[in-house]
C-alpha cells in the first residue's frame, strides 16, 4: 500500500493510542476516561454539551462517561447558576491526583514516539501539524463552494 500523509498520520495516531493504552491499563484508566479528564482539567466548569463538542462525541455518550467518572469520584457535576437544567463539570481532588499519575504516562508515550527526533525537528513537526489543523479547520469560502 502506498503511504500518503493521511495514512501515515492515522497509523502513527493509532500506534500512539495503543502505546498509551498499554501504559494506562496498569493503573486502570481507559483512554476515553483520560481524554475526558485531560480536557476537563483545562476547561473546569464547562457544561456537558460544550465538552461533548470538544471531544467530538454525542452528548449522551459523554453523559455515560461522566456518570462512570462521577461514580469513581473523579468528576463532579454542579448546578449551572444561569440555567437550572444544565450542569457544570469539575474534576475532583481524586481526579486531579489521577491526572498527576496519568500525565507522565502520556509524556512517556510522546518520548517513545519521538525517539531520535531532535528539538528543532520536533518544533518543525508541531508547526507543520498546527498549519494543517488550521487549514482544515477553516470554513470554506462562499465563492469556492459555488465553483466546486
Amino acid at each position: 500500500m502506498e503511504d500518503n500523509i493521511g495514512t501515515m498520520i492515522a497509523q502513527v495516531a493509532r500506534l500512539m493510542r495503543r502505546s498509551f493504552d498499554e501504559r494506562a491499563r496498569s493503573i486502570g484508566v481507559t483512554r476515553p476516561q483520560w481524554q475526558v479528564l485531560s480536557l476537563l482539567s483545562g476547561h473546569e466548569g464547562i457544561n456537558q454539551g460544550g465538552l461533548a463538542e470538544i471531544l467530538e462525541v454525542e452528548p449522551i455518550t459523554l453523559g455515560r462517561m461522566i456518570d462512570r467518572l462521577q461514580d469513581a469520584a473523579l468528576v463532579e457535576r454542579r448546578p449551572d447558576p444561569s440555567d437550572r437544567r444544565a450542569w457544570r463539570l469539575f474534576t475532583t481532588a481524586k481526579g486531579r491526583e489521577l491526572m498527576d499519575v496519568i500525565r507522565p504516562l502520556a509524556f512517556e508515550t510522546f518520548e517513545t514516539a519521538l525517539d531520535g527526533v531532535d528539538a528543532a525537528q520536533r518544533d518543525q513537526l508541531m508547526a507543520m501539524l498546527d498549519r494543517m489543523r488550521g487549514n482544515l479547520s477553516r470554513k470554506p469560502q462562499a465563492g469556492a463552494a459555488a465553483h466546486g
